[in-house]
């Protein structure tokens, strides 16, 4: 074991952590006053859910050790065998603690589901969401971490089938962003477009909040990427300015487009555009070189910033643009790197093979693209069928009148915002008492913006 890795490693698993708050403060921020509580729960509820999942089951099935190309098999279950284990993961390559190792793969496993969330803000019922994590996660997310984060033992058995064919991810471009967008697709469609979208104006109630989130999502993210490295070397320096020039780029790409297509450049764009960076860079991160980092950054923060009106053009309502954003922006970097990957960065300790680009043929852009889209289609399909059979149980989408209210006093009896004094009682007495109708709370015209 080296200690210095494992410092590195436990630090990168807290800030990944980070970026879940991150992001609650990001989509908070974008939703409407009245729903900004609800929309930063459905963050923290997967926090709780999904690192229970993984101790009980969701490590073992991600990283079993003696899976098969689908899922690894139940050796950890419970965690109990990964603590006696001191040695080395993946391949015999890096000497950290598994249980460390764990633990930094429990924080990709959070944030993925709550990306989701923000593609149906302001219509979501909090039960529903709840239910939607806990098996999402369990039939998408755990086997597909597998299939592209398992390298399998000392001779490559046991592997995740993508990684096993080659697919360059380093650190969750297809497993983690585009998992998430298609997942986000799906749920739009089936829950339907928000009550008055798109006629009706959803602006974001605190745009200092939605840049909050975005400067801890990209502080967190240095963890995330620079972190899978799973060493304090050269490999991680590389994803580190990776990850840094291609943010940059892509904040300067987005607010290009929105300058030449609307005549601005807005906060929102500029947060927007650091977000599908990130999100871009995330898979190539350790197989591209600095400045075409920052080519990647351009094209992917010019290409979200046209791809969020999409939903417009098909009619999906996509809240707060998680196929714009994640799921675009994934494509992009997966496939980017069958242009773009070289060898050349083996003397960082990266392991890339060489794009069309630097001679390599069209093999590596077609096993990217066939990671790229067996995921999509993978999470797509089974997101949508969880959905819709739990909006026809136990009910996803809130009524008209309970949107017109506000999910926060609907399913949380808050608000955000204390504008004004409550009658004895107040509205959380009315709320908890069964009371159908919460608008004539005194609260809830004030918080309706």
């Amino acid at each position: 074991m080296d200690s210095g890795d494992t410092a590195w490693v436990l630090a990168s698993a807290a800030l990944v952590l980070l970026m879940t708050p991150g992001l609650a403060l990001f989509y908070g921020g974008m939703v409407r006053a009245k729903s900004v509580l609800n929309m930063m729960m459905m963050s923290f509820v997967t926090i709780g859910i999904v690192s229970i999942l993984w101790v009980l089951f969701g490590f073992s099935v991600a990283f079993g050790a003696k899976g098969n190309g689908f899922m690894g098999d139940f050796g950890y279950i419970g965690m109990g065998e990964a603590l006696k284990q001191a040695t080395t993961i993946n391949l015999a390559e890096y000497k950290i603690p598994l249980l460390v190792f764990s633990m930094f793969q429990l924080m990709f496993a959070v944030i993925t589901p709550a990306l989701i969330s923000g593609a149906i803000a302001d219509r979501a019922k909090f039960l529903g969401w709840s239910v939607f994590v806990t098996t999402w996660a369990t039939l998408v997310y755990f086997p597909v971490a597998h299939w592209v984060f398992d390298f399998g033992d000392a001779d490559g058995k046991h592997a995740g089938w993508l990684a096993a064919k080659g697919v360059e991810d380093f650190a969750g471009g297809t497993a983690v962003h585009i998992n998430a967008g298609a997942a986000g697709l799906a749920l739009a469609i089936v829950l339907g477009k928000r009550n008055g979208w798109p006629k009706a104006q959803f602006k974001p109630h605190n745009l200092p909040l939605v840049l909050t989130g975005a400067g801890l999502l990209w502080f967190g993210w240095f963890g995330f990427n620079a972190g899978s490295a799973l060493s304090a070397g050269s490999l991680a320096g590389l994803a580190f300015t990776n990850t840094q020039v291609a943010t940059a780029a892509a904040v300067i790409g987005w607010l290009a487009v929105e300058k030449l297509r609307d005549g601005h450049a807005t906060s929102l764009g500029g947060a927007s555009g650091a977000v599908a960076g990130l999100v871009a860079v995330t898979p190539a991160c350790a197989f591209i070189v600095p400045w075409s980092a920052v080519v990647l950054g351009l094209l992917s923060g010019g290409i979200c910033a046209m791809a969020v009106g999409l939903k417009y053009r098909f009619g999906f309502d996509d809240s707060l643009d998680v196929v714009g954003v994640h799921l675009v922006g994934g494509i992009v970097g997966c496939l980017y790197l069958g242009f773009m990957s070289t060898a050349k960065v083996s003397n960082a300790g990266g392991a890339a093979a060489d794009g069309l680009f630097y001679g390599g043929g069209w093999e590596l852009l077609g096993k990217q693209a066939t990671g790229a889209f067996s995921v999509l289609a993978y999470s797509f399909v089974i997101a949508f069928v969880l959905g819709f059979a739990i909006d026809k149980t136990i009910g996803f989408r809130l009524d008209a009148d309970d949107q017109e209210a506000g999910a926060d006093l609907v399913e949380h009896a808050e608000t955000a915002y204390e504008l004004g004094t409550t009658t004895a009682g107040g509205y959380r007495s009315g709320v908890l008492s069964g009371a159908t109708k919460v608008t004539s709370s005194p609260v809830a015209s004030e918080v309706s913006a």
